[in-house]
């Protein structure tokens, strides 16, 4: 009796992972989603502002449901696009990510980026459980993705700036916004140095338009892509009221009623994915860290963590 209780619970069990593999494998990590949020971060009177963010793409060019998907966001409309790196999954996606991401930048009013590590070093196969006791930090080899070749792409024929260690001006619906970004923490390349340096240029309205910068705040947005304690309390220094991240992959594998087991890199594991508060003794802000939409084609599994990008909806403060 006994034996066929432990045989029973065996099959049970066996068909339990079986399910869970079916299902983390072929179905969730194409179930891609929008994640919706509405912040109270404008001027008093302003018109909304639509920001998408996309993230972690890990693009193959094979991957064709999730190309036509993103092609799909520009109904959304958004006003600014970011794209918080690691857009790249495959040493031959760039013609892909570019034909993926044109109907967005038509349709956005202006779009950044910053880069991952994905965006220098191509995907290799690591052994999942090392995620679990320390960050997936770079071993040195040499760069095998054409980063400036990626850069010109998205500079060139999309039209996006680049944000890497750099700041930039922008006008959305009336409100003046600041943009300070850094390269990837990950693997070491964010320099808030430069980033502090590249504040003082000129606005580029004002270059535009060569009139004298508007009066009055602007809301300062930073973007990286690695959400390491240091990167965001540099960003928090130079004033950022809202921060946008990607990298975490939301834990790609949750554990429901746990959350995330890793969010690979120093950042709470409780904050590897959704919107949350990054602040420090005096100073806060919003956190918003994408899922993303993609993972390692040596790693083609999602649980309880659905592939998404983020549509945060910027109103005026009541």
């Amino acid at each position: 009796m006994a034996r066929r209780k432990n045989a029973r619970a065996a099959v049970a069990l066996g068909a339990a992972a079986a399910g869970v593999a079916v299902w983390s494998t072929l179905i969730e990590r194409r179930l891609f989603t929008v994640r919706r949020h509405t912040l109270p971060l404008l001027p008093r009177g302003a018109a909304p502002v639509r920001i998408l963010q996309l993230s972690d793409l890990h693009l193959a060019p094979w991957q064709e449901s999730k190309i036509d998907w993103v092609r799909s966001l520009a109904e959304l409309n958004p006003d600014l696009l970011v794209l918080t790196g690691d857009l790249m999954g495959h040493a031959d996606a760039r013609p892909s990510l570019v034909h993926a991401l044109q109907p967005l930048t038509a349709r956005a009013r202006a779009g950044v980026f910053v880069h991952g590590s994905n965006d220098y070093y191509g995907p290799r196969f690591k052994n999942p459980l090392k995620y679990l006791s320390t960050p997936s930090r770079l071993s040195t080899r040499a760069q095998d993705i054409d980063n400036a070749a990626l850069t010109r792409s998205l500079t060139e024929d999309l039209g996006l700036t680049d944000l890497n260690n750099s700041a930039e001006w922008l006008e959305l619906a009336g409100t003046r916004f600041e943009l300070l970004g850094l390269n990837d923490p990950h693997i070491r390349y964010d320099d808030a140095e430069r980033m502090r340096a590249a504040r003082t240029a000129e606005p580029m309205e004002a270059r535009a338009s060569k009139r004298a910068p508007q009066a009055g705040s602007p809301v300062r947005l930073g973007v990286v892509h690695a959400p390491y304690q240091g990167a965001l309390g540099a960003l928090l220094d130079e004033g950022s009221e809202l921060i946008l991240a990607g990298h975490t992959h939301g834990g790609q594998v949750r554990v429901p009623g746990v959350g995330a087991l890793t969010a690979n890199c120093d950042l709470p594991v409780r904050q590897a994915r959704g919107l949350s508060v990054w602040y420090d003794a005096e100073r806060a802000a919003y956190l918003n860290v994408s899922a993303g939409l993609g993972n390692s084609i040596y790693a083609p599994v999602r649980f309880c963590c659905k592939p998404e990008v983020t549509l945060l909806t910027l109103e005026a403060a009541r």
